[in-house]
């Protein structure tokens, strides 16, 4: 992989593979859309505050490497990537890249248990064996273990190189937050859906607005 992506950009392009798998009735993304899913607190690490411009600046960047492409079949522009199409990732491989980019360097227990929304895996061999692949073409790198822990991590390539000294850091402040109730997951992910909904009745509502102003 010799394209190297900033970390916005990760983020943007995480969600954007993320909201495909997760919830495809509402994908592509509107601009609104996508803010919301780089800013939501559940399922990101870490958590962030974009505005609008950081959001658009890392898409002019991956429009630039050609991994995503912005529709305009609607009167509000959305986005969708190309970039698992374009390396014909399996569904696996997009599930593991995603969960990856959107909440940093894992084990294989908790990829699998991170990626049971996009894809369910029946067991760690099916995990290890997708890893395998993804490290053979250069999107994923498996990392030192690091001291007093039982497993190694594994870790996208998608900026290069990580830093495994800020790696390592994270992983201990992981370590301290591993335990999140399901309960707690589940609302989170109902509140995305409403977000989502919310911001799309926006974007119908500025469509309208448009539309009927063309006749006045």
């Amino acid at each position: 992989m010799k394209i190297l992506l900033t970390d916005h950009e990760v983020r943007v392009l995480g969600c954007l593979i993320e909201k495909e798998m997760a919830t495809p009735d509402y994908y592509p993304l509107s601009l609104n859309s996508l803010l919301n899913a780089c800013n939501q607190k559940s399922n990101r690490n870490p958590v962030v505050s974009f505005d609008e411009e950081m959001v658009l600046y890392a898409l002019n960047g991956l429009k630039e490497n050609q991994m995503i492409r912005q529709s305009n079949i609607s009167r509000v522009p959305k986005y969708e990537h190309i970039f698992a199409n374009d390396l014909k990732l399996l569904a696996r491989e997009k599930a593991v890249i995603c969960t990856l980019m959107l909440r940093g360097p894992q084990t294989l227990g908790e990829i699998r248990n991170r990626t049971e929304r996009l894809y369910s895996f029946k067991s760690l061999d099916e995990v290890q064996e997708t890893l395998s692949t993804l490290e053979d073409t250069n999107l994923v790198k498996k990392l030192p273990r690091q001291p007093g822990r039982k497993e190694s991590r594994y870790s996208h390539l998608l900026s290069g190189e990580p830093d495994e000294t800020a790696v390592e850091g994270a992983s201990r402040r992981d370590a301290d937050t591993v335990i999140v109730r399901k309960e707690k997951d589940r609302s989170g992910e109902l509140q995305e859906q409403i977000d989502s909904l919310r911001l799309d009745l926006q974007d119908l509502k500025r469509e309208f607005e448009t539309f009927k102003s063309q006749f006045e």
